[in-house]
C-alpha cells in the first residue's frame, strides 16, 4: 500500500515549510504491484569476495541478478543494493519485483547487485562487523571499494551503462546514507539513490549531510527519500526528523527528488510496499 503523510514528526500541525517539502509528491505514486504479479523467487549465486586495497583482508558475500533474455549487445542499467539479503529475502523481493518490472516494460533492463556489509579478518562469515565503518562513514573510501574493487569482479562478462542516469545505488538505514554518501561522492558512476529510513544521523557524522546539501551547488542526482513516523529516536538524532532535514535541503538546492513518508517504523515494509513505484519514478 502507498501510504502518504504530511505532518512533521517534529510538530503538531503541518506547516507552509513542511508543505513544501513534500511538493514534488503532491501526486500519488503509482500503485505498488499486487503479489499476485510476482513470479516465484529467483534463486541467486552467492559469492565470496576479499577486500584488497580499501578494506584489506575484510570478506563479504555479493550476488549478481541478471533479467530473463538480457541483450549483450544493449548496455543494461544498474542497481546496487546494500545489506543486500534484506532485499532478496521473502520480507522484500527485490529479484521477482524486477523480473515483474522488466518484463512489463515499466522499467529498462536491469543488472542488480546485492552486496553484504563486510567480515573482519577471523570474523565468521554474515557477522557484518565492518558495517559501521563502511555505511556510516563519510568521505570517498566506499565508493572506491564498490568501484574499483567489487564491480569490476561482480560485472566482469557483462554490459552494463556507465551513464550514471542508467546507474542507482539503494541502502536501508546505514545503508541508506552510504547510498547518498557513494552518489554524492561520485556522481559521475551513480547518478539514482533510493535511500529507505536513511541514518542521516550522529552515528559517524552523517548528520550534517543536511547541511552539506545546502552548501552547495545541486549534484546530478535524483534522490528518492523514504521514512516513518515511528523511526528510531536515539541520542545519534532521530531518524524521522533527520530525514525532513534532508528532503527540506534538497528541495531547497532544486534537486529532483521525492520523500516518501509514512507511518512506518525502522524497517522494510514501507519501502518494499512502495519499491516497484520507487523504480518506475527513479527511471520516468
Amino acid at each position: 500500500m502507498n501510504i502518504l503523510h504530511h505532518d512533521n514528526p517534529a510538530t503538531s500541525r503541518t506547516t507552509s515549510a513542511d508543505e513544501a517539502v513534500f511538493a514534488s509528491a503532491r501526486e500519488t505514486l503509482d500503485p505498488a504491484l499486487p503479489p499476485e504479479a510476482l513470479g516465484p523467487s529467483r534463486e541467486l549465486t552467492w559469492r565470496r569476495h576479499e577486500g584488497q586495497g580499501v578494506f584489506p583482508g575484510v570478506c563479504r558475500d555479493y550476488a549478481v541478478y541478471t533479467p530473463e533474455n538480457l541483450d549483450p549487445a544493449t548496455p543494461a542499467g544498474l542497481l546496487i543494493f546494500q545489506d543486500g539479503r534484506f532485499y532478496t529475502d521473502e520480507k522484500f523481493r527485490a529479484p521477482a519485483m524486477l523480473d515483474a518490472l522488466i518484463a512489463s516494460g515499466a522499467i529498462p533492463p536491469l543488472v542488480a547487485v546485492f552486496v553484504q556489509p563486510g567480515d573482519l579478518p577471523g570474523n565468521p562469515a554474515q557477522s557484518r562487523g565492518n558495517r559501521s565503518v563502511e555505511y556510516d562513514t563519510l568521505g570517498d573510501a566506499y565508493p572506491r571499494f564498490l568501484l574499483d574493487e567489487l564491480l569490476p569482479e561482480a560485472l566482469a562478462g557483462l554490459n552494463v551503462s556507465t551513464d550514471p542516469g542508467q546507474r542507482a545505488i539503494c541502502g536501508m538505514s546505514s545503508g541508506g546514507i552510504c547510498a547518498f554518501n557513494a552518489a554524492w561522492e561520485r556522481p559521475e558512476a551513480f547518478g539514482k539513490v533510493v535511500s529507505h529510513v536513511g541514518s542521516f544521523t550522529n552515528i559517524r557524522g552523517g548528520h550534517v549531510y543536511a547541511s552539506r546539501v545546502r552548501a552547495v551547488e545541486a549534484k546530478p542526482l535524483r534522490v528518492f527519500l523514504q521514512g516513518g513516523a515511528q523511526d528510531l529516536d536515539r541520542p545519534a538524532g532521530n531518524w524521522a526528523v533527520a530525514n525532513f532535514d534532508m528532503a527540506a535541503a534538497l528541495r531547497h538546492r532544486g534537486y529532483d527528488y521525492r520523500f516518501e513518508f509514512g507511518p512506518g517504523a525502522h524497517d522494510l515494509k514501507h519501502g518494499a510496499a512502495v519499491f516497484p513505484a520507487t523504480l518506475r519514478w527513479l527511471w520516468r
